[in-house]
């Protein structure tokens, strides 16, 4: 029974960190308020250079790059299948054909709606 006394239970563990932990932050020295904002204008001020020192790398490799016509198309070799392009001339024009007969259909299923509803007012 001596064992069973000497346990704690888990709040009295909890308890206990939150002690150990509050002194040893009584030992730790704190900046002063002037030593604070200093390093904190610091550290701004070192943020802000490398974000505009990332920024101008960053657009002078896409300059180098655009320089360098990495971003052109490239036509295909001898050896690679041919891409086939969306605006070949069939694909547009079934596309279009397909886009021509649906509005046909709705045309259609409108003007029947709208004779229903005139032979219901009209009856």
């Amino acid at each position: 029974m001596a064992e069973k006394s000497s346990k704690k239970n888990i709040f009295q563990k909890i308890g206990q960190v939150f002690k150990e932990v509050r002194q040893e932050l009584k030992k730790s020295v704190w900046p002063s308020k002037e030593k604070l904002k200093a390093t904190s204008a610091v550290v701004l001020a070192v943020i802000l250079f490398f974000a505009v020192f990332l920024s101008f790398i960053s657009i002078g490799g896409r300059w180098a790059l655009d320089k360098a016509n990495f971003y052109d198309e490239v036509e295909p070799t001898a050896t690679e299948a041919p891409v086939t392009a969306v605006t070949e001339p069939a694909v547009v024009e079934t596309v279009a054909a397909e886009t021509e007969a649906a509005s046909e259909t709705e045309e259609v299923v409108e003007s029947e709606a709208a004779e229903e509803t005139t032979a219901e007012s009209e009856g």
